[in-house]
Formats: structure tokens, sequence, C-alpha cells
């Protein structure tokens, strides 16, 4: 007997899913098992604190909307060669690399079995989530008043006091599981630069389960700002991905659920501006989401490799100083920017020539590998590394370890506007970055994933048959299709 799946009430479609879940993981013919260990913190403050993102908000928050979480996945054990893996997700605009530096410090003090290069931390990009020191230090156009100040140094000392807390109970309640992937699409992020222009929908998931196949954790990327909420709305929320979370957590009793974000700073949710969008575009990953993990999912069966390589990324001809003078006179965001950049030169200090850049991979075996970006990278990066590499087996993380600009590709660069390098006067970057900068991005991730996931023209053109299980994991349907 077949129902049509819109007629089910939502609770029974949910059940329905975490039901067909439990079962498609649970029937993966001699999968391999990981030590795995999975945790969250709720990272919600109890006191009224600027919200990052937006530079028209300047007054504290006025309430919460939904709770912000932490979450860590631990993978590994610490007899392996190089250690356990700790992936970390943060409901927050960005978290800089000088909060990640200062985590695995603390972090190697209780686990000395802990690499940095296998440390991965990522913003959700929320632009109603609180304001960190370090990050966006001139996004007002003014100085912050001390008393506003005082709550943002006291928010990041207290996340990264929970930070360190969510991780190392992730790496305290490890035990046997097994590690599964598909990859679905969803359709709300477009491109805010150019109607119609390029975006990436692909929606890559990871899903946890013990030997018994009951779900543990489940990760997710879609490629698109969290931006659905303006900047008139002052109330904390995790904006689209946090409701992704909510309610994939409901469907799934006591299973954890992370969400981190592509490359989409050139993309922004359509429709959006109000809390119910926010929660359609939630609902949307949810869907696409519990359709993947519904049907059977391609296990990985191969040892994680991590790797880091540290690049510099050039900026552009610096203002001289009587370039600096001239903008400083100017009464707006600019203006100010170039007045605390002016303050710099009179105290002796240098203004940066390059920008420490971090590009991260893991990889299991020849299965899937992960590349971990820091900075809004722009679409591009994703479109040419999958078209590099094999799309199929690469999954692309932006706003990683670090959030210090916007990180343009050559065509953007040439475009110019606000993430060609109009944005640099929020991050207190002294200019954009130089021409040439997408190629080192490139060569350096060239560097960390292994040669193995590089695209084969001859086997793309004619691709081997998918085995039975790859073809069903590949089947997706909508909603209002008989099943």
């Amino acid at each position: 007997m077949s129902f049509p799946v819109a007629s089910l009430p939502r609770f029974l479609f949910a059940a329905l899913f975490a039901l067909s879940s439990h079962l498609s993981l649970a029937t993966a013919a001699n999968p391999t098992l990981y030590e795995v260990g999975v945790a969250r913190i709720d990272i919600t403050p109890s006191y009224p604190i600027r919200l990052s993102g937006y530079a028209v908000r300047k007054t504290e928050s006025a309430g919460v909307a939904q709770h912000l979480y932490a979450k860590a996945l631990a993978i590994g054990r610490d007899q392996d060669k190089n250690g356990p893996a700790l992936l970390i997700t943060v409901d927050n605009t960005g978290v800089p690399a000088s909060i990640r530096h200062e985590l695995i410090q603390r972090l190697q003090k209780r686990n000395r079995r802990l690499k940095a290069d296998q440390v991965a931390l990522c913003s959700t990009h929320s632009h109603t989530a609180p304001c960190l020191a370090g990050y966006l230090p001139t996004l007002f156009g003014e100085p912050i008043p001390p008393e506003h100040q005082a709550h943002i140094e006291r928010y990041t000392r207290e996340l990264l006091d929970s930070l360190e807390k969510v991780s190392l109970e992730a790496l305290k309640n490890r035990r046997l599981s097994k590690l599964s992937w598909g990859q679905g699409t969803a359709s709300f992020a477009a491109n805010r630069r150019t109607a119609g222009g390029p975006v990436d929908h692909d929606l890559p998931v990871l899903a946890v389960a013990d030997p018994k196949g009951k779900l543990r954790a489940i990760v997710a990327n879609y490629a698109c700002h969290c931006t659905t909420l303006g900047g008139d709305t002052n109330l904390i929320c995790g904006d689209w991905a946090g409701y992704a979370q909510e309610y994939l957590e409901q469907d799934h009793r006591g299973a954890i659920v992370l969400v981190a974000i592509g490359c989409g700073a050139d993309a922004n949710p359509q429709p959006r501006n109000s809390l119910d969008f926010a929660k359609q575009h939630g609902r949307q990953i949810q869907e696409s989401v519990n359709q993947i993990v519904g049907h059977t999912l391609t296990p990985l069966t191969s040892k994680l490799e991590c790797r880091a390589k540290k690049i510099d990324l050039p900026f552009d001809t610096l203002p001289s100083r009587e370039q600096w003078e001239k903008v400083a006179a100017q009464k707006d965001y600019a203006g100010y920017h170039a007045r605390v950049n002016l303050a710099k030169l009179d105290r002796g200090e240098s203004l940066p020539t390059k920008l420490p850049y971090l590009v991260q991979a893991w990889n299991f075996g020849a299965d899937l590998a992960l590349v971990f970006l820091p900075g809004e990278v722009v679409v591009d990066y994703s479109k040419r590394l999958k078209k590099e590499f094999d799309s199929s087996r690469i999954w692309v993380n932006a706003y990683a370890n670090d959030v210090p600009c916007y990180i343009p590709s050559e065509r953007i660069l040439k475009e110019g506007g606000y993430e060609g390098g109009g944005a640099m006067i929020f991050y207190d970057k002294p200019a954009r970055l130089a021409p040439g900068v997408e190629n080192l991005i490139i060569d350096a991730v060239r560097e960390v994933v292994p040669k193995t996931f590089v695209t084969d023209e001859k086997r793309a053109e004619f691709p081997p048959a998918k085995s039975p299980a790859e073809s069903l994991a590949s089947i997706q349907t909508r909603a209002n299709l008989t099943v």
C-alpha cells in the first residue's frame, strides 16, 4: 500500500524518516567501525549583547528568538598514528583564528595526541549571533561604547570556555560507530550579485550511527549566507541553519545535528527578511537531509587522514598616507576605517601586506574528501574545486578555522563590488586582496587533497556503473510523489 507523502501529518512523516534512517544505516553490509564522540552545548548569552553581521544595529540585543549552540564531533582513537580529529560547529557570524588557536592550546594540555591540523572549526555565519572580540572590528563605523565592549569581551571568554568543554565532552564519549554519507540538494540560495548567477545547491550529509544503526549525529552543509533575518532584527537566533538543526534533532531524538556553510559568500536565502522564512528554509534543509538519511547511504570504510597548508594571500597596493587622510575626512564607514588605520600609523605600527590563510583537508581514503577554507568564500571556488576534483566525492566548507574577510575569485576581483573588496572596511583590512589569490588557494588545495580525487576526464565522460547501494543513495524524491 502506498500513501502520498504530502498527505501525511508532519509528526508521522518525521517518524517514518526516523525509522527508515535507522533501517538504512543498520543494513549496510560489513560496516567499518570508527570511534566517534559527539556533544553539544548551549552558548546563548544570558545578557544583552551587540549582534554581529549588520552595521546598522547600534544597540544590544532585545531578546532571544532561538538558542545558539556549539557542537563537536570527534573521530578516531588516541592510539591512532595521528590521534583523533575534531570537527566543531558554532552558531556565530565568525569565529576568529585567535579563538581557535587558544582552544587548541587548551585541548592539547588535556590530550597531547590532538594535532592542530586535525581540528576544524566552522561558523554558521548567522547574522543574529553575538559579536566576538577580534571579529569585524570596524563593523559599526564608530567606537563601541565601553559597556557594550565589556559584554563582547565577556561573551568571547565564555564562548572559548564552552568550546573547550564541548570538545572535551565529544572526545570523552567516543564509542564504536559507523560513518556514512550522501548528497542531496536545497534550492533557496540565490546569487546576490547577479540575478540567476552561479550558486552551489549541493547538500552533503555525514551520518553517524551506532553498530545497531541508531543515529547518533548528522553533519550537513549548504552554501548560503545565514541572512534570512535582516538588520532590523535584534533578536538572537541561529537563522535557517539553527532551525535546520532544531527540526532534525526533533526528528531524530538523541542525535546531535551539526551544520556548516559552503562557499556561499555571494548567495543570500530567498525569500528573506522574516522569521517565518528562516523557519521555511530550515524545513527545506530538514526535508532534504531526511530524504538522504532515509535512503541507503554510502558507508565510509577508510581511515581518516588530515592535512593542512598555511599560505599567505597578498593584499593589493596599500593606500598612501595622503589617500588615508582624504578618506578619513568622510563621515561614513569608510571614513571611520581610514581614521582607525591612520591611528595605527601614528603609533608607528605597520599595516599588513598579506593575509595568513590555512587550507585544510580531511579524507577517508578515496571515499570522501572534505576541504575547509577560511573566510567568506565565493561560489566560484566550490564550482572550480568540483570541476578539478571528483564532484561526487568532495565536500567544500567555507567559514572554517577563521573568517578574516571575503575571499573573492579572480572573476569577482575584476567585477569589484562588496565581495570584491568593498567589505574590507568592515573587516579592518588595509586593501582588497591582490589578483592571483584564487590560484594560490586552489594550488594549496591540490597539495592537501590526495591525487586520487583529481577528476579523470575520461572517467567523468564514461563513468563506471554504480553499485546497487550507490544507485539507491543517488535517488531523490519530492515530497508530493507517491512512495
